[in-house]
């Protein structure tokens, strides 16, 4: 297997994380699609306590 060379280091090290903020933003709206599901469909749509 080839080495990387010092700059090709450098470029991977200083450039940011894409798959990890791709993964973050799918979980974020999974996250508010789930709140959102349980908000209106199990808390406003029973009522309130009496």
């Amino acid at each position: 297997m080839k080495k990387m060379s010092e700059e090709e280091q450098k470029k991977i090290l200083e450039s940011s994380p894409k798959g990890t903020w791709a993964i973050l933003f799918v979980y974020g709206i999974l996250f508010s699609l789930g709140f959102l599901y349980f908000w209106f469909e199990l808390f406003v749509a029973r009522g309130s306590l009496n």
